[in-house]
């Protein structure tokens, strides 16, 4: 029963990813073509792996509002490493890395270690990572040019970029850890029941902890993509970053009650994201309606989560809870 649920819901986000296509294919007669899906592939990394360190947090119950300035910051680093400091690009890479590490892991020592809500710890770091992205590019964008374009610039006859195969290899061992590692299974049981999960011997606080950290270790690495698309540090980047990655995590399935998720999924919500975006841009709305529109689709998902949710209660518990409303 379990598995043609799971079966259920993949068909269903890849039958709304193809009718996006479909849809846009017949609004835009460039759309379906071998530009568009290549475009789409070398854009899509950065998105996909901030999701997938997003679906470990949400599914632990937590949230990280964070990341899109994590990110800006990330990249300031790795720009001002280039250009001014002149260091080469793995030692600059490294450094990006590292910068979002510590981010997500003081995001989850405060939010872990002390008791504070992580919305409220991440929404600060939010402010204070923009903040040191201005100092560090002194409110500058860097451009570095051709030394870092090269991971996003695509390579052989099928056009995939060194970002999008980093990001593959990131996906599958992402999921392979979540579904068959200990680590993963420690994580679905401290967001399914954390007493529960410590009354069995599962010590909540690293688990938690570890989870913050990658997901500001795979901002980090997203910082360096994005940084390599368009060749220059952007103090400025990642701005609404947070809503896209919430967005297609909650899309692909993931609870915001924690317990329940899955990155294959998430990755095809970030693919719906991607299409909705490039599609709405090639007919030619506007920005605002942009934003309207994907606001409308956040919104649908997180009803339909809410909705799923009270269907998995038992029917007894179903009514109880509807009374105690």
């Amino acid at each position: 029963m379990a598995k043609r649920a799971a079966f259920a819901e993949y068909a269903a986000l890849v039958i709304i990813w193809t009718s996006l296509l479909l849809l846009f294919g017949m609004l835009s007669e460039n759309f379906l073509s071998r530009q568009t899906f290549g475009a789409l592939a070398n854009r899509i990394p950065t998105l996909t792996v901030v999701s997938a360190g997003m679906t470990l947090v949400l599914i632990i119950g937590g949230i990280d509002l964070s990341v899109g300035s994590v990110l800006g910051l990330s990249g300031a680093l790795l720009g001002t490493a280039m250009v001014e400091w002149h260091w080469p690009l793995w030692a600059a890479a490294t450094l990006s890395l590292g910068s979002g590490l510590v981010a997500g892991f003081l995001n989850g020592c405060l939010s872990v270690l002390l008791g504070i809500p992580s919305f409220i710890v991440t929404l600060g770091m939010l402010e204070v990572a923009r903040g040191l992205a201005y100092l560090t590019c002194h409110s500058q964008t860097k451009y570095i040019g051709a030394s870092v374009t090269g991971l996003s610039e695509p390579i052989g006859s099928l056009g995939i970029s060194p970002a999008f195969l980093v990001t593959a290899a990131v996906m599958v061992a992402g999921q392979i850890t979540l579904s068959f590692g200990i680590f993963g299974r420690k994580v679905v049981a401290i967001g399914s029941n954390q007493e529960a999960a410590r009354l069995s011997g599962i010590n909540p606080v690293p688990a938690k902890i570890t989870v913050f950290a990658l997901l500001g270790g795979l901002t980090g690495l997203a910082a360096i993509f994005y940084t390599s698309r368009l060749g220059s540090a952007d103090p400025n980047a990642g701005v609404g970053l947070e809503l896209s990655a919430i967005a297609a995590v909650v899309i692909g399935g993931t609870s915001l009650m924690g317990g329940r998720g899955s990155i294959v999924k998430s990755v095809l919500g970030v693919l719906i994201i991607a299409t909705l975006e490039a599609g709405l841009a090639q007919v030619g709305a506007s920005e605002p309606a942009k934003r309207v529109i994907t606001g409308l689709v956040i919104i649908v998902a997180v009803v339909f989560d809410a909705w799923r949710d009270e269907l998995a209660r038992p029917k007894f518990a179903r009514l109880k809870h509807l009374f105690s409303r």
